[in-house]
């Protein structure tokens, strides 16, 4: 069964190294500022034990942009979906869009990021963006 599942979530990658830690020196009172910012980019992605599937790109809601995704992989009647308890996962259209194309879900804890095994991959992603980001910062 294990094979089968496909594990799937999404991500918000900032790309001003907002998240990054940095130690400064100021004068007491000091209110730090951001000179530019770099945004952000919101990103949903999946594997299996087959490998990696393409990361999609979120603009707008993120039920509008997951369904075509899905439906583009084809997946086989034995396939699982893994998603978390997200409100936008767990929702009503949701809800009615997987019961309609018959699509198995695997049955998953709220707040458990921990027992995702894609964290693992979103880690991996953000430690080369972030490194690119200050590689190229240094480069100018």
């Amino acid at each position: 069964m294990r094979k089968k599942i496909l594990w799937s979530d999404e991500t918000k990658i900032e790309l001003s190294c907002v998240n990054a830690r940095r130690h400064v020196w100021r004068k007491p009172g000091t209110i730090p500022t951001v000179k530019h910012g770099g945004g952000s980019i919101m990103l949903w992605g999946y594997f299996s034990a087959a490998g990696t599937g393409r990361l999609v790109r979120i603009k707008g809601k993120m039920t509008a942009n997951v369904r075509p995704s899905v439906r583009q992989l084809k997946l086989k009647r034995s396939w699982v979906l893994q998603q978390d308890n997200d409100p936008k996962h767990t929702s009503k259209s949701t809800s009615e869009w997987l019961k309609k194309t018959k699509m198995k879900t695997l049955e998953w804890p709220s707040q458990s990021p921990d027992l995702n095994p894609i964290e693992m991959l979103w880690h991996d992603l953000k430690k080369a963006v972030h490194g690119a980001i200050t590689f190229s910062h240094r480069a100018m």
